[in-house]
């Protein structure tokens, strides 16, 4: 049942955001339901997704897990040290400078790097759908995004080295806060225990 609920989850919150990757179907929905509607339809349908996904995971977790093979205990220490990557990257793509500039999407990197350490740590059934789900995205989304050609969103400046520094700092201290509270609290799965 857990299974199920997450994998709806997943087609919900992914579906939603690969329909931006399909320009004219957006163009068509922000005509009807003007931008507001749009923006509103999409947050809550994500929201929606999301929930599903945490409340299908963590049943599935707690009911049906089921192994599929058996990392081997140094993957969840190079799954560790790919996370701080990956949270660096998701930063920098707010906090925009060189790493932005250098890799055009550093959100949709930092995602790819969190699901492959994932994958590499997990070797059960629902992280290889939960994580190869997201990473198929991410990958999906990368290749659409070289292809699109109309403009996309308004441009975001980009600064200097300095904004590189405070991604790094930022992207440091939320990466210590999601390892050693979020993870062991919410997932509980310690992230330095082997």
């Amino acid at each position: 049942m857990g299974l199920s609920v997450m994998i709806l989850g997943l087609v919900l919150f992914l579906g939603v955001h690969t329909l931006t990757t399909q320009r004219t179907l957006r163009a068509r929905l922000i005509a009807s339901a003007g931008e507001g509607g749009y923006k509103i339809g999409y947050s809550l349908l994500s929201a929606a997704g999301l929930a599903l996904i945490v409340l299908g995971f963590a049943r599935y977790r707690a009911t049906g897990w089921i192994d599929v093979w058996t990392p081997p205990t140094a993957m969840k220490h190079v799954a560790a040290a790919l996370m701080l990557a990956a949270v660096i990257l998701v930063v920098a793509s707010y906090i925009r400078g060189r790493i932005y500039t250098t890799l055009k999407h550093p959100m949709l990197t930092g995602i790819k790097l969190w699901a492959a350490a994932h994958l590499l740590a997990n070797g059960d059934l629902g992280s290889i759908i939960l994580f190869g789900a997201f990473l198929g995205w991410a990958v999906f989304d990368r290749i659409s995004l070289k292809r699109r050609t109309d403009a996309g969103g308004p441009p975001i400046p980009v600064g200097g080295m300095g904004n590189d520094l405070i991604a790094v700092a930022v992207g440091f201290v939320a990466y210590l806060a999601l390892a050693f509270a979020f993870h062991p609290v919410v997932i509980r799965v310690s992230v330095v225990g082997a």
